[in-house]
């Protein structure tokens, strides 16, 4: 697969989370686990430039998905691990900050 389809995959597969796990009233977490470690198998087989470009983003879309997921799975969870690691930056306000340039806490 070529590093364009592979950003894509990544992409498309950590936006299609965090709106899985956004207002969770139908969310399944059996399915979260697997889904975690494969976004942190995609995110580590990017280069390290794609991933400082595209890190700001990321930090956003993985960090909403994460404050989504506390309430319901506790910090300690496996995914909730799974989706810091990819996390480098502040973390948005709250699950509904999708304002790029709001401050991070």
């Amino acid at each position: 697969m070529g590093i364009y389809s592979e950003l894509y995959d990544f992409a498309s597969s950590a936006g299609a989370f965090e709106g899985y796990v956004y207002r969770p009233k139908e969310m399944d977490p059996k399915y979260l686990p697997v889904w975690s470690g494969n976004l942190v198998k995609q995110y580590n087989a990017l280069p390290a430039e794609i991933r400082a470009e595209i890190q700001p983003m990321c930090d956003g879309t993985l960090g909403r998905a994460v404050l989504s997921l506390i309430p319901i799975l506790g910090e300690d969870h496996e995914v909730i691990a799974n989706l810091k690691s990819m996390i480098r930056g502040g973390m948005p306000a709250s699950p509904d900050d999708f304002d790029i340039h709001a401050g991070r806490v």
